[in-house]
Parts: C-alpha cells; structure tokens; sequence
C-alpha cells in the first residue's frame, strides 16, 4: 500500500487501498415561447438529456480490475477524466452530491483531470455554465497483482485533511 500524500488542511481527498483478492437546447430562429403543458414537457426532455449519475461518457482502456471512486460534494454535477501518457482513456459523469465509481480500470498510471459546472453537452463535452477546470497535481497507480487490486477514492470537493492538491487549468487543456 502506498504512503499517504502529505497536505493541508483543506484539499480535495484521495484515498488508495488494495484488497484481497444534459444536453444543451437551442430553439430555431423565429420559434415561439411554450407555455403550460408544453412548458412542462420541454422541461422534461431537457432534464432527460442530462448524463444520468455514473454514465460513462467515454471509454477507451477499460477492461482492468481497478476500481476509481468518485464523490462529487460540490453543488454542480462533474466529469472526472483519466489519462493514461498522452491518450484519454475513461470519462465518468458524476452528478452534484453524488458518488460514481468505475470498476474495470486497466492497470497504469493515469493523470485525473475533473471539470465541474452545469448544462453539460454531451456532444461537446463541455459545460455550458459556470465551468470549472482543474487536474490533480499526483497521479493514480493502479496495479492487479495474484491477491489484490487498486483502489483509489477521489473527491472532488474539499476535505479536512485532505491529501491531495488539484491546479486550475485552461479549459483547452482539458482532454474533451
């Protein structure tokens, strides 16, 4: 098991253990304001384009014993984004005040990268409202032996004796 990261007192949390064994809308020029019923029903559709908690939005190395934890304590729903070298290769969408974990993440070495904002496009990959974007400073090992597997708990808010230290950066160094 990995020491413990040194920090502050209050950082976004990360915790390793090994075990045994919505879319955006828009309306056409011209178009005229819904009221009533279809009020309701437009507010419906757009609440179902909304990333359901969880949803894994892109996923190109998984496969692994691995397991990523996510708690998302922030009023805005998030997306937590692994790299692995150059290449993205897992998006998870979490919900605000939610939890999410993905269970098969192939053994490596991942940078985490997490945006957080709200009116998410799932086509752009992006927040159309209040965005946020921020990459942790240390990276995630994960390894699979005989007898155990990695176990990483991240959370996106900050956490009295957190021990991790995450960095603002400019959203078109995110990995969309």
């Amino acid at each position: 098991m990995k020491r413990p990261l040194e920090g502050t007192a209050l950082r976004a949390g990360v915790v390793a253990v090994a075990l045994t064994g919505g879319l955006l809308t828009s309306s056409p020029a011209g178009a005229t304001a819904v009221t009533g019923t279809e009020s309701v029903a437009l507010a419906s559709q757009q609440a179902a384009a909304r990333p359901s908690n969880g949803r894994i939005l892109y996923d190109r190395y998984s496969g692994g014993r691995g397991t990523l934890k996510i708690k998302n304590g922030t009023p805005r729903d998030g997306v937590v984004t692994l790299v692995k070298g150059r290449t993205k290769a897992i998006s998870i969408y979490v919900r605000a005040k939610s939890s999410a974990s993905i269970k098969d993440v192939r053994d490596g070495t991942y940078r985490i990268y997490f945006t957080t904002g709200s009116r998410f496009s799932v086509s752009k990959r992006r927040f159309a409202v209040g965005a946020s974007y921020q990459r942790f400073k240390d990276r995630l090992k994960f390894v699979t032996t005989a007898t155990s597997y990695s176990i990483w708990t991240l959370t996106l808010h900050q956490v009295r004796g957190g021990n991790a230290q995450t960095t603002q950066i400019n959203p078109k160094d995110y990995p969309a």
